[in-house]
């Protein structure tokens, strides 16, 4: 009889439990599934924003990984309340956890503070061609934690922010303009002014110089086997490596056209 009394009794706690706690857990996780699907459709509606439009590159990608994180931590924060944790036991959990998480994820929180350095501080962008980190390539994307970069053969490359951050950068993509700086060597009997309007020429006659600042050419060197005629012109940052292989070519098919020789190493075998 006492029994069955108390197993009726244990059985109507069970079930009253199971309804007032049971709700909450549905109710949280609800708030979990519909939050994360906001998250997702606050970011997507942000990128076709016409005021997130004007917005460059690389900061639409650090500022919708930092609004969708945090509003996802939000999500989760207003989830655990529902589900009726106390919010004295919820924040010193937090606190631990967060103690907990610092310390295992050292690294983790270097990379985002190298990348908030990197969105401060504009040492480069997304699209520039930079050398860092011991890498070389055009940056596609800087994230929270890690940059990321396309080498010229197509290569992806991830680069901890931390590591990026912390050591000396190239940007080759900084100033719209560059100068490039050509030698050319010729042989000892040859004129100077004679090579120095011949090599004027193919420059004035190329498109894509800058004629202001003035093209350069002068004697820079008396080498072992050939006077070395240092030449600057400036260009477009775009155009510098098309500039670059035009003139190699041009110069050598007009030093070639006009007579002047070009010294190379030679061998000579006697037979005795």
């Amino acid at each position: 009889m006492f029994d069955f009394i108390g197993g009726e009794v244990f059985s109507a706690t069970f079930r009253v439990i199971v309804m007032q706690f049971g709700l909450k857990l549905i109710l949280a996780l609800l708030t979990l599934v519909i939050g994360f699907k906001l998250a997702n459709f606050i970011e997507g509606r942000l990128e076709k924003t016409k005021s997130w439009m004007k917005v460059d590159d690389t900061l639409q990608i650090f500022l919708g990984s930092v609004v969708q994180i945090g509003f996802k931590a939000l999500v989760v924060i207003t989830a655990i309340l529902i589900a009726g944790v106390p919010m004295a036991t919820f924040v010193t959990i937090l606190g631990a956890a967060g103690l907990a998480i610092g310390l295992a994820l050292q690294g983790s929180l270097s990379n985002l503070a190298g990348g908030v350095l990197i969105i401060a501080l504009r040492p480069f962008k997304v699209g520039d061609y930079i050398d860092g980190a011991g890498f070389s390539g055009t940056v596609t994307e800087i994230g929270l934690f890690y940059t990321k970069m396309k080498t010229v053969d197509n290569r992806a490359i991830v680069i901890p922010n931390s590591s990026i951050s912390g050591d000396s950068i190239v940007n080759y993509g900084f100033y719209s303009t560059r100068r490039l700086d050509l030698d050319f060597g010729v042989d000892y009997g040859s004129n100077i002014e004679h090579v120095k309007n011949t090599i004027l020429e193919v420059i004035n006659a190329h498109p894509l110089v800058i004629k202001d600042p003035e093209p350069f050419v002068r004697l820079g060197t008396h080498a072992d086997s050939a006077l070395i005629f240092k030449t600057r012109v400036w260009v477009s940052t775009a155009d510098y490596w098309t500039l670059n292989f035009d003139l190699q070519e041009q110069v050598k098919e007009a030093l070639d056209s006009n007579g002047i020789d070009i010294p190379y190493p030679h061998m000579v075998i006697q037979q005795k």
